[in-house]
């Protein structure tokens, strides 16, 4: 550090970093522990002790049992009573909010909130938004658009030293661009194999999803973003249930997920759609009418991988892209894939978990300014 003394020039001192609230230290270590365990907070708990064994996160002067009872104090947990008369701990809906800023921090980066809520296509004309460039006024422009100092000033410099006069020729307006909104909705793959081979893969599934909701929700409060979850059959999950979520036993039925993505979006008002798919495996699963499974994990079989190359092509003619992450380098699923995204003229990444958030992101941000031909 780098400090003035008056007339004897300057002198460096050793650099004193600011101090930080303890509180706030094991917080953000709590955070990341309370989504690890899908919103266990005992589970949490234990684990934040024994780092603290480890790294002497705490002192005397300040506690693993100071930091649950500020934790109460401060509202981000509440003690709960089953019917049995049993006592639990659980986390509040505070808590699952500060968990979605930290992931959306983390992974976006620290973006500032749109004051409009809406996004620019690349066409221009009358919407709400102003471009910050002029055009010569035609017939139908309202006249609220039309910029009286730029058409004066074109008045002026035609009319010269002469009495101004103000003609149609003169007037311009300031150009401003059309404005939509995006329904997206956000399919997360929760079969066995996701956590399988020692890699938890959930865990980033459910940071990029907790970040995308809470960019939406804060920058682009107009559109629109639904979440659901695929195993053996597909259902929707709330914002809220995020921090919950575990993998099951499940086969992967893709075909459940795409359907049911579909039904979500048919009802949407908006003109700009897509589906966003994370997924780690090959599609394994598929309902019959019957309501019997047909199931088979043995490579790729044809009978369910042609149900997947048909939902994709109706999404096409919906004109609902489909832009699939897919967590696996295997050729044979990404000659699967590819077929898939040809079939919906979509997207396709084959990415392993690190920067999956980032190109979500940046897809989320590409895609909302265009639509599906």
């Amino acid at each position: 550090m780098i400090t003035s003394s008056g007339n004897k020039g300057f002198y460096f001192k050793e650099f004193e970093p600011k101090s930080t609230d303890p509180f706030d230290v094991l917080f953000d270590i709590f955070k990341e522990l309370i989504t690890h365990t899908s919103g266990d907070f005992d589970e949490a708990i234990a684990w934040l002790r024994e780092l603290d064994k480890e790294y002497q996160l705490t002192d005397e002067n300040y506690t693993i049992d100071d930091f649950i009872e500020d934790l109460k104090e401060r509202g981000y947990i509440r003690e709960e009573i089953d019917p049995n008369g049993l006592t639990s701990t659980e986390i509040t809906a505070k808590t699952e909010r500060a968990i979605r800023q930290t992931a959306l921090e983390h992974i976006f980066g620290n973006l500032h909130k749109s004051g409009s809520g809406n996004h620019k296509t690349k066409s221009s004309g009358s919407g709400e938004d102003l471009t910050g460039e002029f055009r010569n006024y035609k017939f139908g422009d309202s006249l609220e658009k039309i910029s009286m100092t730029e058409s004066l000033k074109n008045a002026q410099i035609r009319s010269g030293l002469g009495d101004l006069e103000l003609t149609e020729d003169d007037l311009v307006v300031e150009d401003s661009h059309y404005q939509s909104q995006m329904s997206t909705v956000l399919m997360i793959d929760i079969s066995h194999s996701m956590i399988l081979y020692g890699e938890d893969r959930i865990t980033p599934a459910k940071k990029v999803a907790m970040a995308l909701a809470e960019l939406i929700t804060t920058r682009y409060p107009k559109d629109t973003l639904d979440i659901l979850v695929f195993g053996n059959d597909a259902w929707r999950i709330s914002i809220q249930d995020i921090p919950y979520l575990k993998v099951g036993p499940f086969h992967t039925n893709t075909v459940a997920g795409l359907q049911l993505a579909m039904d979500i979006l048919r009802r949407k008002k908006n003109t700009h759609k897509q589906i966003f798919m994370i997924t780690d495996g090959k599609p394994s699963c598929v309902r019959e009418r019957d309501g019997r499974y047909y199931m088979n994990s043995n490579g790729l079989d044809p009978y369910i991988t042609e149900q997947c190359y048909t939902q994709a092509a109706q999404a096409r003619k919906l004109h609902i892209p489909i832009t699939t992450f897919m967590i696996a380098q295997d050729p044979y699923l990404q000659r699967f894939v590819d077929k898939f995204t040809e079939a919906n003229q979509g997207k396709a990444f084959f990415t392993g978990l690190k920067g999956l958030g980032e190109m979500i992101f940046q897809d989320y941000e590409s895609n909302r300014k265009k639509r599906l031909k």
